[in-house]
């Protein structure tokens, strides 16, 4: 019983403080705008933004849904890419030293830099956008696979090889149990980048979508409108990652366990 009541003290507190603090971010964003000492046109007000909100709520979910299936689309083949390239970097050291670099690069590219490529050479349908996604997503998911399989318990891998298993025996029992958890990093971060690289790509070539919608309401200064579309691509982020932290804690119950032993210690 006490137990169960220290970890839901624990859950409320971690709720209490990101809320307290928002809060008051939002209280003293409404006291600048109202008071005058910001200008309106430069920054609504969080009310005014809430009312764009609610009456633009049609055209805002609208465009969602064509964001979301960018986002969907370039975040699974992310996965499946990272899932595929981890796992052949992993058994294969050649291909490790060869693609790993290829991969940092590609980070340091900017994704300004290179949408418009991808709209020359895809043109202004849905697969330069995928691309870019692909592009923003593929890296944490891909390198924290990595990561946490070469830091798998080797005396478990030894035992296992001296057991008579196959690698692909030690894969499926050692090395992936291990690795779940970094997976989940990384697609924590990987499914709020797909928001953000949908977004991006959108500035730059389309007729539909939260980021043409941006930009539309950009071109005639409504930024009451534009902070409203930036509550609603925070919104589902926040939730897509709730969505990642609720599969995590299905797929990883010996997590919860090892949580409430360390609460029960303290």
């Amino acid at each position: 019983m006490s137990s169960a009541l220290t970890k839901k003290s624990v859950s409320i507190n971690e709720k209490i403080y990101p809320a307290a603090i928002i809060l008051l971010i939002v209280v003293v964003w409404q006291l600048l705008s109202s008071s005058g000492i910001i200008p309106q046109f430069m920054l609504p007000s969080p009310i005014n933004v809430l009312r764009a909100f609610y009456n633009n709520f049609g055209d805002l979910m609208f465009h969602a849904r064509i964001t979301l299936t960018e986002a969907a689309a370039g975040l699974g083949l992310s996965i499946a890419l990272a899932l595929i390239l981890a796992t052949a970097m992993d058994h294969f050291d050649w291909l490790y030293r060869a693609f790993f670099p290829l991969m940092v690069i590609s980070q340091t590219i900017p994704t300004v830099a290179i949408a418009p490529l991808l709209v020359l050479w895809m043109g202004y349908g849905m697969m330069p956008k995928v691309a870019l996604i692909v592009l923003v997503c593929f890296f944490p998911i891909a390198v924290a696979l990595l990561d946490s399989f070469r830091s798998s318990d080797p005396d478990l891998i030894n035992l296992m090889r001296a057991m008579g298993a196959k690698p692909a025996q030690i894969f499926r029992h050692v090395k992936w149990p291990a690795a779940i958890t970094g997976f989940f990093s990384g697609l924590k971060i990987a499914v709020s980048y797909a928001i953000v690289g949908a977004v991006i790509s959108e500035w730059l070539g389309g007729n539909e979508g939260l980021g043409v919608y941006m930009i539309r309401v950009k071109r005639s200064y409504a930024f009451d409108k534009m902070f409203a579309v930036i509550l609603l691509i925070m919104i589902i982020s926040l939730l897509l990652i709730q969505v990642t932290v609720w599969l995590e804690r299905i797929t990883t119950p010996w997590r919860n366990l090892k949580l409430e032993d360390s609460i029960n210690e303290k």
